[in-house]
């Protein structure tokens, strides 16, 4: 069980409520990135057995986008969870970007996707973009609906500041509308934004009325730097948080080490000597650095779930023991007092 600073958490059974909507979420969903072989190739059973494990072991809260494998992540969730009953799992996609046959087969490059599907994409932030992305979202995953919508990728690393200037103001002018219309009409409950970097989170998320930001990178074990800017404004706007990348993409699962990623990238060297550190406190402590990973994001008071990928079952039943694992108080001190975490960060506390 997970160990909160007001109560006792049973892992992926409690849910928590996005503030803005009448939606709830368990603590604890799957990402699905790497089922569109982010880093490595995926067969079919492997895939649909991960899956299978996921909800065996109470995983109802599944997380997919049309660009995670150009689409082949949607495809594999949506025809896992179309032969469940509809009320038992929520699902969430994301909108930004649409899916096309790209114009020449034999040239087209998947990169960065090692594996996945070829289609190429294009981003699309309008009204009709919006809608048009929801539509072939719904078309791949072979479901008539889903819970809520993700703004993707409109952080600066995404796209020049032309390009970014031009779809924020597409997403402003009319995008944000055709998400209020399907918010209004309940064909989703929710809809937030996708976020990857720290000044992304605290003006262009602040500027949108969000019900929820899915933020990577700028809040983990490893990087606080929104604590006191973004992750405050959102507690301040009643903006709730989902984490999307509770381990940066890598590292804080890996461990340290030359094949670490850190950003969808190799790890740098700086961050891999502070992970060091971190993993010497929890070889003192007798502590996983996968479970402080993800035990820390959900003690923030903004944080409603936090969604680690898998890319097979044993991965699957590791985060949850993860999720379960009693971690000392004198833990989270120690890493405060090292300067590993923030001072003021928030922290999972026994009881």
């Amino acid at each position: 069980m997970l160990i909160g600073e007001d109560t006792v958490i049973d892992t992926v059974s409690i849910y928590r409520k996005i503030t803005k909507t009448d939606l709830s979420l368990p603590i604890f969903g799957f990402g699905s990135a790497h089922l569109g072989e982010m880093y490595s190739l995926v067969d079919e059973e492997t895939s649909r057995q991960t899956l299978e494990t996921a909800w065996e072991a109470g995983i109802r809260y599944f997380d997919t986008a049309p660009w995670y494998g150009r689409g082949l992540a949607e495809h594999r969730v949506g025809s896992f969870l179309r032969a469940r009953p509809r009320n038992e799992f929520i699902i969430t996609t994301k909108v930004g970007r649409t899916l096309h046959r790209p114009e020449s087969i034999k040239s087209f490059s998947r990169t960065p996707w090692l594996g996945g599907l070829n289609f190429e994409v294009n981003f699309d932030y309008s009204y009709d973009g919006i809608m048009r992305s929801y539509e072939q979202a719904l078309q791949r995953l072979s479901l008539d609906t889903v819970d809520a919508l993700v703004i993707h990728d409109l952080d600066p690393i995404h796209h020049t500041n032309e390009e970014g200037d031009t779809h924020e103001k597409a997403l402003k002018d009319s995008g944000i509308k055709a998400l209020e219309e399907l918010k209004t009409s309940g064909d989703i409950k929710a809809f937030g934004m996708g976020i990857n970097q720290s000044e992304s989170l605290s003006i262009l998320a602040q500027s949108l009325p969000l019900d929820f930001a899915l933020v990577a990178m700028p809040y983990t074990l490893v990087d606080q730097s929104s604590l006191n800017d973004g992750m405050a404004m959102c507690l301040k706007n009643s903006t709730s948080v989902i984490i999307g990348a509770p381990f940066a993409s890598g590292i804080l699962a890996t461990g340290s080490g030359s094949n670490s990623k850190y950003g969808y990238a190799a790890a740098p060297e700086e961050l891999q000597a502070k992970v060091r550190k971190i993993e010497t406190l929890c070889a003192e402590h007798d502590v996983s650095l996968k479970a402080a990973a993800l035990q820390f994001v959900l003690a923030h008071p903004a944080v409603v779930s936090t969604i680690p990928g898998a890319v097979n079952e044993n991965q699957i039943s590791e985060n949850i023991s993860c999720l379960e694992m009693q971690i000392p108080s004198v833990f989270w001190a120690d890493l405060k007092s090292e300067g590993l975490i923030v001072s003021d960060a928030p922290t999972p506390q026994e009881k």
